[in-house]
């Protein structure tokens, strides 16, 4: 029974050893890169396994530098494994820079190392920007509204030929300011032109005047030239604002004309007012007539008879406006 378990023992201990050895082996292999060590000397790309090791330690991902170094090697770009891997480590895209690099190089453009990489970590695609210096961009503006002295509206819609200026991708502003210049630029242009026809005559004065004010000044670009594509008509801005001038002054006038017609409303209502105070004092020294004649009496200044002639002549006054007030009224009729 003893001599089985031995048995058993020698013969699991070298399974168990073996099994060791391959965890061991497969352990190495995930943590050092062999199959990239060897791409690399079979590329002539001289990388030691330790610098490999290292990369592990820092927390790189060895495949996103050695394969650009790869690239560029077989490119002939002359970039070093320490310049790839702090690129990498301050955030940047390794692949892009190099494919930007090797790019500059084909199309004879001067771009260093540090400058892609500072292009690339300002937030730029720095490959796009030296395909863009091979083949020029062409930005399309909106309809862009101006008016010119006669007072019409001119709309016209640009085309900017730009190509990318490297030197100034960095700090230089983009295609918004671009946009916003020429705009600027063909709305002063159509504003200092005569006259409407002027401009649909010779549309190409825009882009002359336009192109020759150095809009790319300060931006990441460089104006190659700049084509009115279409040209259109809008409104007599002209018209509508004498219209609505003249639209302004009627109300002003009516205002003033309600103004005068208050005023004179309130004056007759004033002198409605003063007749009827005048009518109230003919009526109050009518109520002290018959006070007076009773004070004649009663003094004796004035005799019984006396008051009866009186009374007969204002019967008869009363007498003779009835008659005057019948025959008005057959008159009339």
């Amino acid at each position: 029974m003893l001599g089985q378990t031995t048995n058993d023992l020698q013969f699991l201990l070298p399974m168990i050893i073996i099994g060791l050895i391959v965890i061991a082996i497969i352990v190495i292999l995930t943590f050092i890169p062999v199959a990239l060590w060897i791409s690399a000397l079979a590329a002539g790309v001289r990388v030691g396994i330790f610098t490999l090791i290292g990369m592990r330690l820092r927390r790189v991902v060895p495949s996103r530098v050695i394969n650009p170094l790869i690239k560029a090697h077989k490119a002939g770009v002359d970039v070093t494994t320490n310049q790839l891997e702090s690129h990498y480590l301050a955030g940047g895209n390794v692949d892009r820079v190099v494919n930007a690099l090797i790019a500059a190089q084909r199309a004879n453009i001067n771009l260093s190392f540090e400058r892609g990489a500072a292009i690339d970590l300002a937030g730029r695609d720095v490959l796009e920007a030296v395909q863009m210096s091979v083949n020029p961009k062409v930005i399309e503006t909106p309809f862009i509204s101006g008016i010119a002295i006669d007072g019409i509206e001119v709309k016209a819609k640009a085309r900017i030929t730009v190509r990318a200026n490297i030197d100034r991708l960095v700090g230089g502003a983009g295609e918004e300011t671009i946009i916003a210049r020429v705009g600027e630029g063909v709305v002063s242009t159509i504003g200092s032109s005569e006259s409407h026809k002027k401009v649909l005559e010779n549309p190409d004065s825009i882009s002359h005047n336009v192109l020759n004010r150095g809009l790319d000044s300060g931006t990441a670009f460089e104006i190659l030239s700049i084509d009115i594509a279409d040209v259109d008509i809008g409104k007599n801005i002209g018209a509508i604002l004498q219209t609505d001038q003249a639209e302004a002054d009627k109300n002003i006038a009516q205002a003033k004309a309600e103004e005068r017609r208050a005023m004179a409303v309130a004056q007759e209502q004033e002198m409605v007012a003063k007749v009827e105070e005048m009518r109230a004092k003919v009526v109050e020294a009518e109520a002290e007539v018959p006070l007076a004649l009773a004070e004649a009496l009663r003094t004796g200044n004035m005799g019984v008879m006396d008051y009866m002639n009186y009374k007969n002549i204002n019967a008869d006054t009363v007498m003779r406006d009835s008659i005057g007030k019948i025959s008005d009224d057959s008159d009339q009729e």
